[in-house]
């Protein structure tokens, strides 16, 4: 009798386990930004290619972006931009922005690329994104990074 117990409460756990497999956990994680080039233009400007990770595991929207960009310690300018793009989960995608940067950041930047040596980077604002089938949400993004000189391709960091 108590084998036959045991055999029946193994078979019912094997089956409890087994359906709690079959679910798909969605969870929203904050997502980051850095970025992955840094292009300065003829006339000045920068093109800036912004980099956006989404560590959800559901596609996330993301429809609005202000970040204040700063290189070494000076304030270059705020991004700003409504892509409208939309990224899986757990994956990234590159959208390209123009900066008119303050003038100290153009020289941090023009000194960096002169004497091929790291471009330290802050970026400070607010991401907001609307995971599938949720409300929309504003994430807070604080992120320190590096750029190097691109070899062979003058005025571009990376």
């Amino acid at each position: 009798m108590l084998r036959r117990f045991r055999s029946i409460l193994i078979v019912l756990s094997v089956l409890a386990l087994a359906a709690c497999g079959e679910k798909v956990v969605k969870r929203v994680s904050e997502p980051a930004s850095s970025l992955q080039q840094l292009t300065v233009n003829a006339d000045g400007s920068w093109k800036v290619a912004l980099r956006l990770q989404n560590f959800s595991s559901m596609p996330m929207r993301f429809d609005d972006i202000a970040l204040k960009l700063s290189v070494g310690d000076a304030e270059a300018g705020t991004l700003s931009a409504k892509p409208g793009v939309s990224i899986g989960g757990t994956s990234a995608d590159v959208i390209e922005l123009q900066l008119q940067p303050a003038a100290q950041a153009r020289l941090i930047v023009a000194d960096a690329l002169a004497s091929n040596h790291t471009l330290a980077y802050r970026l400070e604002g607010s991401v907001s994104a609307t995971p599938e089938e949720k409300k929309q949400r504003t994430f807070q993004i604080n992120n320190r990074s590096t750029l190097n000189h691109a070899p062979g391709l003058p005025g571009v960091l990376r």
